[in-house]
């Protein structure tokens, strides 16, 4: 990509970039996305910059920082553009690991109804065992007096 220095109109960038943004200041503000071609135009501008303070200025015009930079020759030596590209946060989940925490959950629900079922059974052991009893009782003949 070739940049210009041709000189521009006041209020406007010297290569393509965002429109200019609102200056009405927002509820919430948003985080700057920057696109894989316009990281690697910045990348190389920086680069190309020989004049003392052409890199500081570059920096200033686009309203970066060093860090950006950094961040971004870290990328480009370990994926290229495409890893220029990708978005921040955390990577998706495997669908294995959603599915391992689903079955991870039902094993615990049925472990859950099993230990009920255990205990019921046993209650109703326990009350088939005591009206065993009672009903060999009431069939001993009581002693007459």
């Amino acid at each position: 990509m070739a940049i210009s220095t041709a000189p521009v109109r006041p209020g406007a960038h010297a290569w393509p970039m965002d429109p200019m943004p609102d200056p009405e200041v927002r509820e919430r503000p948003s985080r700057r996305r920057f696109s894989a071609v316009y990281k690697v135009a910045i990348l190389d501008a920086y680069e190309a910059a020989t004049e003392p303070g052409a890199k500081g200025a570059l920096l200033r015009r686009e309203g970066l920082y060093s860090s950006h930079l950094t961040e971004w020759r870290r990328l480009r030596a370990l994926g290229g553009l495409e890893a220029l590209g990708r978005s921040r946060g955390p990577r998706p989940a495997s669908p294995l690991v959603a599915e391992n925490e689903r079955l991870r959950d039902k094993v615990g629900h049925l472990e859950a109804r099993l230990t009920r079922a255990e205990k019921v059974i046993a209650v109703q052991g326990n009350v088939s065992a005591l009206l065993r009893e009672l009903s060999l009782e009431g069939a001993e003949p009581k002693p007459e007096r």
